[in-house]
């Protein structure tokens, strides 16, 4: 028999498997046709990063170089691959409160450079999202780049903060419907100072993220000479930004000035052109919503290995 297996995503999968009969007389009563049987069978996919000691993408490995667990538990790798050119749904999330003022035009025409080199026609898109003390999507998603460059350049700052909002919203409405074999990213300019957002806590947003199965990328405005004054509280917001990259597998990037914001864009757009994607059928058969951590861990102690942590699974409730 030939098995027609589905497409795998980039996430939780549920696939329906035809099987074809071979050449044969057929049962008496019955016509001679491909008989569609719908068949339960659920991948876990994970994108992730290895990095060496000096922080150089390594993209030469295996699959037998690795080893991943779901809840402390050893899985089987069904599906390994180096993943250099998958579409990308990148969503850019840009700070237009007050306390950017002074920094605005090194953000717009970092994000606009950034885009122009990481954008494919036909295959990439990317959406602009603005928050200060609300949450304004400015571009929905397309590959057209002088769209999103006029966008970006009619950003104006004032008012508060919606970061959380932001987040949240972005992932929940534009990301979890996304269907498809899609590399989906949130890219985060901001001081991380929230203080508008009706989401009140990281938990919720990061959440949100790992069911819209986004990596969240976050760039801080808060270093010495990057900031126009440094608040009291600058470490604490960098330490939430850096939290909101690590559980989703992205990566907080601390940049020492505007003018280094550029440079920032550059290291996001080689990582996601330099990862892994591996795909297991979870030892849990449990249908019940819960969290599941994932840990992906290199046979080679000196690399770094750098995933969401975790996902959520199907339940029946929902389905």
């Amino acid at each position: 028999m030939k098995v027609l297996a589905g497409m795998i995503l980039a996430g939780l999968v549920w696939t329906p498997v035809r099987f074809t009969a071979p050449a044969a007389e057929p049962p008496q009563g019955r016509d001679q046709a491909s008989t569609l049987i719908k068949i339960p069978v659920e991948y876990v996919s994970v994108l992730f990063t290895v990095t060496d000691k000096k922080n150089h993408y390594v993209t030469n490995l295996n699959k037998s170089d690795f080893t991943v667990y779901e809840d402390d538990k050893p899985q089987n790798i069904l599906i390994f691959r180096s993943e250099t050119d998958l579409p990308l749904k990148i969503a850019l999330l840009v700070d237009a409160s007050a306390s950017i003022t002074g920094k605005l035009k090194f953000e717009q025409e970092a994000a606009i450079e950034f885009l122009q080199s990481i954008l494919r026609k036909g295959r990439d898109e990317a959406a602009l999202v603005t928050f200060d003390s609300g949450v304004e999507l400015v571009q929905d998603f397309t590959d057209d780049i002088d769209l999103l460059s006029r966008g970006i350049r009619k950003i104006r700052a004032g008012g508060g903060t919606a970061l959380y909002d932001a987040i949240y919203r972005t992932s929940q409405e534009k990301l979890l419907t996304q269907k498809g074999n899609y590399r989906k990213v949130v890219i985060i300019i901001t001081d991380g100072d929230d203080n508008q957002s009706k989401v009140q806590s990281v938990n919720e947003v990061v959440e949100m993220a790992q069911r819209a199965e986004a990596a969240l990328y976050t760039i801080s405005t808060n270093a010495s000479g990057f900031a126009l004054s440094i608040k009291d509280n600058s470490r604490k917001y960098d330490k939430i930004l850096k939290e909101l990259a690590d559980q989703t597998g992205g990566r907080a990037f601390f940049p020492f000035k505007a003018q280094d914001l550029s440079q920032s864009f550059e290291d996001i757009g080689r990582e996601l052109r330099s990862q892994y994607n591996l795909a297991y059928t979870s030892s849990n058969s449990a249908r019940d919503g819960k969290f599941r951590a994932i840990r992906i861990v290199s046979d080679q102690k000196s690399l770094h290995v750098r995933a969401r942590r975790g996902y959520f699974a199907p339940s029946d409730k929902t389905s």
